[in-house]
C-alpha cells in the first residue's frame, strides 16, 4: 500500500486501532465527544448586542466588544465573523455579503 500511495496511507498501528473498535461494536465513524472547552454558545440577546455595537461605531474593535457584554475576545470574534458575516475592510465593519439593493447601489454607482 505504502508503494501506491506514499505519504497518503495510513499507519498499520491506526488501522489496527479502527479494526479493535469495530470488534468491540463501535460503526459510527464520528469522533466521540471529548472532555474541554465547550463549544461555542451564543443566544440572540449576545448577537444583537454585539450587532447593535457594530452599528453605533463600524470603527469599533473587538477588544472594546468584548469589554460591553462581559463576552470573551473569541465568543466576540465567532459572532461578529460566522452569525452576523463582516469583515474588516479599512478599520471599518462591513458585510461580506451584499444584499441585492447594496448590489445595485454599488452597480450605479460604478462608471
Amino acid at each position: 500500500m505504502k508503494e501506491v500511495h506514499r505519504e497518503q496511507c495510513l499507519a498499520r498501528c491506526t488501522i489496527f486501532r479502527w479494526y479493535q473498535r469495530y470488534e468491540e461494536g463501535r460503526v459510527n465513524i464520528k469522533d466521540l465527544p471529548r472532555p474541554g472547552q465547550a463549544h461555542v454558545v451564543t443566544n440572540s440577546a449576545t448577537i444583537s448586542a454585539v450587532a447593535e455595537l457594530i452599528r453605533q461605531n463600524l470603527r469599533i474593535t473587538t477588544r472594546e466588544i468584548d469589554v460591553e457584554p462581559s463576552i470573551s475576545k473569541g465568543t466576540v470574534h465567532h459572532i461578529i465573523h460566522k452569525k452576523l458575516g463582516y469583515g474588516k475592510i479599512c478599520a471599518q465593519w462591513v458585510p461580506k455579503h451584499l444584499s441585492e439593493n447594496q448590489k445595485t447601489a454599488r452597480w450605479k454607482l460604478d462608471p
